[in-house]
């Protein structure tokens, strides 16, 4: 066998770190691609989560508050549906319509009364699926809020597409002003859907989230009447607006504008100064010092640094337990018990190898409690006279003369 050369050996150690730095190298490099698969997948399910369970109505939307169930029935009966996202796109559609459309209205808040009226303008036909106070008060004056019944009733009226659609239980009820007709009637006279020609066109208003939702759109005449309502026209229009489709301005001043010139950039300034102080702190002097685990440490040293922090905190009582746990177990091993054995199972074979009081020897190991130094050094002492003494009882022979 031929001896390696110190060249050998040279090499051989210089490949040693380069390997080892690669596998970490590498190890960094495969943890950084997985974060960035697992992310992806968490983002696009995520991203299926939102499309499949979009806000309430949504005609696009296949969870149970979605509407796209009625939307893909009105398309089997020959009815082109439009989903407009936007005014303009709305606008576009109704303005393009050539044999009369139907405008969906839900909800909607970011728009100004101008604006809702101006939208709705070109409908042959309005159906207000979620209406408010506000929208009844603009295309159904004098009609308004009536409650709630959530219990099945009759169309009892001359409407023909209610009369079709048979019994509903309606959710919503309103009060119908005056020239328009309600239908679905409670006791009290308010109606579940109220319909009324107005200005040349026929608007209805009725509560799509307990009508015409995909849950609950098979349930009793539910699909008929929505089918019925909104079919009577070639094209349905359906406004879902998105979050940033709004003609009302923003009056409330941003923070910029309520602070002085000077705040913003003394803030950018603290950033970079707390990033500077970051790197400052943190930057290392040289590479890391690999050192040999486990390190000993003297038990001396150990005893000394706990000693000073019940010295700091002043608390007497836990450094008695420490003094106290040491003697039970010299004392258990000098009268020969188990190591499984009870501190008052010690304390009581330690009276009565003295013949003690069992009171005063439990007071000693287990009992009595100091609350300052000098009672502290009492039981040590105590402790260690303890202790002579059952070595004395124990093993008399080795105090003999």
């Amino acid at each position: 066998m031929s001896a390696s050369s110190p060249l050998t050996e040279l090499g051989a150690r210089a490949a040693g770190p380069a390997a080892s730095r690669r596998r970490r190298v590498a190890g960094w490099i495969a943890l950084a691609v997985a974060l960035l698969v697992v992310g992806s997948v968490g983002a696009a399910l995520s991203g299926l989560g939102d499309w499949a369970q979009r806000d309430a109505l949504d005609p696009e939307s296949a969870g149970p508050t979605g509407t796209r169930a009625l939307v893909e029935v009105l398309r089997d009966q020959g009815v082109e549906v439009e989903v407009a996202r936007s005014r303009a796109d709305a606008t576009r559609a109704l303005d393009g319509a050539s044999g009369g459309a139907t405008l969906v209205l839900p909800d909607a808040p970011a728009l100004s009364d101008e604006g809702l009226t101006a939208l709705a303008a070109p409908a042959d036909d309005l159906v207000l699926i979620e209406p408010r106070s506000r929208t009844l008060r603009l295309f159904l004056p004098g009609t308004g809020i009536g409650g709630r019944a959530d219990t099945l009733l009759d169309p009892q009226c001359g409407l023909p597409e209610a009369e079709r659609s048979g019994p509903v239980s309606p959710g919503a009820v309103f009060d119908t002003g005056d020239g328009a007709d309600g239908c679905y009637l409670t006791p009290d006279g308010a109606a579940g859907l109220v319909v009324a020609e107005l200005d040349g066109r026929r608007v209805a208003a009725l509560d799509g989230t307990a009508l015409l939702v995909n849950e609950v759109l098979a349930e009793d005449g539910n699909v008929a009447l929505g089918v019925n309502l909104l079919a009577r026209h070639p094209l349905v229009v359906w406004y879902d607006p998105m979050v940033g489709d709004t003609d009302l301005e923003n009056t409330d001043p941003s923070l910029g504008e309520s602070t002085p010139p000077w705040v913003s950039p003394a803030i950018v300034l603290l950033l970079l100064a707390a990033v500077a102080a970051a790197v400052w702190r943190g930057r290392r002097f040289g590479p890391l010092v690999r050192e040999r685990l486990p390190v000993t440490v003297r038990a001396a040293e150990t005893a000394e640094g706990r000693a000073r922090l019940y010295a700091q905190t002043r608390d007497a009582g836990h450094a008695a337990d420490d003094l106290r746990i040491a003697a039970l177990r010299r004392i258990a091993r000098l009268l020969g018990l188990g190591p499984n054995a009870a501190a008052d199972e010690i304390a009581d074979a330690a009276a009565d190898r003295l013949s003690a009081d069992r009171r005063v020897v439990r007071g000693i190991l287990l009992d009595d409690v100091p609350t300052d130094d000098a009672q502290l050094t009492v039981i040590a002492s105590r402790l260690r006279d303890l202790e002579a003494a059952l070595r004395d009882a124990v093993r008399p022979e080795r105090n003999r003369p």
